[in-house]
């Protein structure tokens, strides 16, 4: 499966999807519970303020009010207003999850099980409904029935169709041992038979935690979440206290000087919203949702909002060489001739020895053959060919051939498994083929040596193929501060050469789970935060230990359990991916704070001199955006306060764009681009609300 597909129920959609709005619409609305409110400490302290000036405006219509009705009224809503554009910010977010989810749940069906009696295929079994399975009992799953739940397959193989998890059509080998023993429950076998022992009870399945996670249930506050929502209560706990000294010294001021009036508890209100962070208390939530939504896009389940935030902050990845940094599988890119002999012989036999090879590192051989020899279009009808299949034992593989009385025996295989089998025979091993097997391992390749009768005829170079683009991506990582492992089981010297390759920071060769435990372990106790990959029950205890743990969906149980995430496209490299969207929500949560921060600067601007001009004749000097009225610049801070909200809501959702950057050059751009932007911008908004509302004669 590419990077790029999706599963059928976990489509990228578009970011303002009708239904989605008409729902964040009504939830916004459902938000304004003070039960809800209270979770976020500025929004909850907006609501209060808002119904104080509802409470305000009703006395202002009995006849006590501090000022004109309509102003009252006019600031009431607008902080309403505020309210509900900061709900609809999270209730979009949440709502992308919630119709994914949705389609999910209707995806999921009853269905009846097998269970079996004993742990043997042949044994009695009940017919019971999936619903009632828990962890240890066993099934038998055949041709045509759904898997009833999450399990291991203990016994059997089948071809197993998991788009409904993947949304990759073709289906895939599931069998007993291995890293590929692990099932879905939701999916359907499409041939043959196996013995599932479940291994989740009802509710806590794959597709069970899927579901949660992408409708955001379970979404917790992360810890840079909970130590910004820590800041923002201190500034607001800030402002509230010197906004509440600013009335009796108003009162006291009016009486020494005997001039004005105290400032009303409208305008003291309306100076503590614009004040406070709301602009990123509102939209704090809707942007840790949509980290999670834009995790889910790229095929990626994280079981917590915690990996996601970790992800932003590691600074180093753990690579498997095989499938991430190479292709995976190795080919062919060179014949190398023993002394004496004919280059074109060589390729011929090389050829010969791999036309029933079907591993990729045997077509290899054949297609170079062909391509650089012109060597094709062989009659294997005419030969008397019998091939002799590679195994384990021999470690050669090739084909004996009889024709016109004539016997030939291609052998190709390892160097040292060759060499026996020429000895035995009665040949020598050349040193020249020696030395070349040996350049060929010091330089990263695998070398294969082919041998006809006692006759040593040269050395296949295989080379593992470095994916392209790679080692730039590496670039990029390095030039954000993340060192790069790639974690192989090769031996150090064709470890060290991929890895130059490749343009790694570092590698672990001959790696086991022992030694891949001890390194992460050891960057952890260096401060450093660790994310790699695993599939295999072989990774659990590295998977574990690790940071941000990707495992893949193709893995094992053990595996999926010991991940923080799930990668449904099985693909090794998404880890790169992880990565970029984690900085990107960190990126995002960064830039909308610093603006956020700076724009309060205009509304002290426009709110104080509107508020204490008339008792401080002075503070009319501060005035610089010459706005129309007190009663106008105070409403136009208000109205720009709750507006700003509404114009950040995409840019929360799609998040900012993200750069390869290291953290210096980031705070130097978020304080250009969004601190001084976040300076700007407000004073341009509540001079333009200004003039709307003089137009209009508002105030």
């Amino acid at each position: 499966m590419t990077s790029h597909s999706r599963p059928a129920d976990i489509q990228a959609r578009p970011l303002f999807e009708r239904a989605i709005l008409r729902r964040a619409v009504f939830d916004a609305f459902r938000k304004l519970s003070p039960l809800h409110q209270l979770r976020n400490p500025v929004m909850f302290t907006v609501w209060i303020c808002s119904a104080l000036t509802t409470i305000l405006y009703g006395q202002s219509l009995a006849g006590h009010g501090e000022a004109r009705p309509g102003f009252i009224l006019a600031v009431s809503l607008w902080l309403w207003f505020t309210l509900l554009f900061a709900n609809f910010a999270e209730a979009m977010a949440e709502g992308r999850g919630k119709a994914q989810a949705e389609t999910l749940r209707n995806a999921r069906k009853d269905v009846k099980a097998r269970k079996l009696r004993d742990a043997n295929p042949d044994a009695p079994f009940d017919t019971v409904d999936a619903s009632s399975l828990r962890i240890g009992d066993v099934v038998k799953v055949i041709a045509g029935d759904t898997i009833p739940g999450d399990g291991e397959v203990i016994e059997g193989i089948a071809s197993v169709n998991e788009s409904a998890i993947t949304g990759e059509s073709a289906p895939v080998i599931r069998e007993s041992g291995g890293d590929r023993s692990a099932v879905t429950g939701g999916t359907v076998v499409l041939s043959d038979w196996i013995l599932v022992r479940i291994s989740a009870n009802p509710g806590e399945t794959f597709l069970d935690r899927m579901i949660a996670m992408v409708e955001g249930a379970k979404r917790q506050k992360t810890p840079n979440e909970i130590a910004l929502d820590i800041l923002l209560a201190a500034l607001t706990i800030v402002f509230l206290l010197a906004t509440a000294t600013l009335l009796p010294y108003s009162i006291y001021s009016v009486k020494a000087t005997g001039q004005g009036s105290p400032v009303t508890l409208t305008v003291l209100v309306a100076l503590l919203v614009c004040l406070i962070p709301t602009t990123i208390g509102g939209l704090l939530s809707a942007i840790g949702i949509a980290g999670m939504d834009r995790m889910i896009q790229a095929n990626v389940i994280a079981t917590s909002g915690r990996a996601v935030e970790a992800a932003g902050d590691v600074d180093v990845l753990l690579l498997d060489k095989t499938g991430t940094i190479t292709l995976g599988n190795r080919e062919a890119v060179e014949f190398v001739p023993a002394n004496g002999v004919d280059l074109q012989a060589m390729a011929d036999a090389a050829q010969l020895s791999s036309l029933a090879d079907e591993t990729p590192e045997g077509r290899s051989i054949v297609v170079l053959a062909k391509n650089q020899y012109g060597l094709r279009e062989r009659d294997l009808h005419s030969l008397d060919a019998h091939f002799i299949p590679f195994t384990a034992q021999t470690r050669m593989s090739g084909v004996t051939i009889a024709r016109d009385g004539a016997k030939r025996e291609i052998r190709k295989g390892a160097a040292a498994a060759v060499e026996a089998y020429v000895q035995e025979l009665g040949g020598h091993f050349p040193p020249d083929v020696q030395a070349a097997a040996d350049r060929i391992a010091k330089s990263g390749g695998t070398p294969l040596v082919v041998a006809e009768g006692i006759h040593v005829l040269g050395v296949i170079h295989l080379k593992d193929i470095v994916k392209g683009g790679i080692k730039e991506r590496f670039a990029e990582l390095r030039s954000m501060g993340i060192k790069t492992v790639m974690i192989t089981g090769d031996n150090p010297l064709t470890a060290a050469a991929i890895a130059a390759e490749a343009g790694v920071d570092d590698f672990l060769a001959q790696a086991t789970p022992e030694a891949k435990l001890k390194l992460i372990r050891e960057y952890q106790s260096g401060g450093r935060l660790v994310a790699m990959t695993g599939d295999g029950t072989n990774d659990a205890p590295a998977l574990a230990q690790a940071d941000v743990a990707v495992a893949m969906n193709s893995g094992t149980q053990a595996a999926k359990e010991a991940g923080n995430m799930v990668d449904l496209d099985s693909n090794p490299t998404k880890l790169i991916e992880i990565v970029r969207i984690g900085k990107q929500l960190l990126m995002t949560r960064g830039s909308r704070t610093t603006f956020s921060i700076s724009n309060d600067v205009a509304k002290y601007f426009a709110i104080i001199p509107a508020a204490f001009a008339s008792t401080y004749p002075a503070l009319k000097a501060l005035d610089i955006m010459g706005l129309h009225s007190p009663e106008s610049a105070i409403l136009s801070a208000v109205i720009f306060n709750a507006l700003v909200i509404v114009v950040l809501i995409p840019l929360a959702l799609r998040g900012v764009k993200y750069r390869p950057v290291g953290a210096a050059a980031l705070l130097q751009r978020n304080i250009i681009v969004y601190g001084l932007g976040g300076l700007v911008v407000p004073f341009v908004g509540i001079k333009a609300i200004d003039l709307l509302l003089t137009v209009l004669h508002v105030a």
